[in-house]
């Protein structure tokens, strides 16, 4: 037969329960330090995103633009004005971060499409600031990327 011994039981003793508001702090610290180093890398990520889809759109309107050459044997109209190039969702979509469209300066055997940053994207997108093409293909920049290539 066993007999039932009661053990001595630690008024002063707890189990421990929960988090220690030091375990809790430190928990805080390590997110915030992972969020400080990925929400920049976010940003950027979009700033790439959005250049890139700028870009996108720049060639969608250089293509309407050379549909417009194969019909009419110039970039202007009779008046010696650009066409009206219509509205495309490409362009809408990008309409707060850039706008697109025809540089000033079209003319009979040239043109130039460019995209020029607005809002949150001029402040955050210092690399490649205006990008263009022009008739031949040829990509430029305003900012401060060594050659266009990073850009497009």
């Amino acid at each position: 037969m066993h007999e039932h011994v009661d053990r001595p039981t630690c008024k002063t003793c707890r189990q421990p329960s929960g988090f220690t508001l030091i375990e809790l702090m430190i928990v805080v610290a390590i997110v915030a330090i992972l969020a400080a180093i990925a929400y920049p890398s976010y940003q950027g990520h979009v700033i790439r995103t959005r250049r890139a889809a700028a870009a996108v759109c720049m060639l969608e309107v250089a293509q309407f633009m050379e549909r417009y050459y194969t019909t009419h044997l110039r970039y202007v109209d009779d008046a010696g004005a650009a066409p009206t190039i219509p509205a495309t969702q490409c362009r809408t979509d990008l309409q707060s971060h850039y706008t697109i469209g025809l540089a000033d300066g079209t003319v009979v055997g040239a043109y130039s499409v460019q995209a020029v940053p607005k809002g949150v994207q001029a402040i955050r997108d210092t690399k490649c600031v205006t990008l263009a093409i022009n008739q031949l293909g040829a990509k430029s920049e305003s900012g401060t990327a060594a050659t266009a290539t990073e850009c497009f």
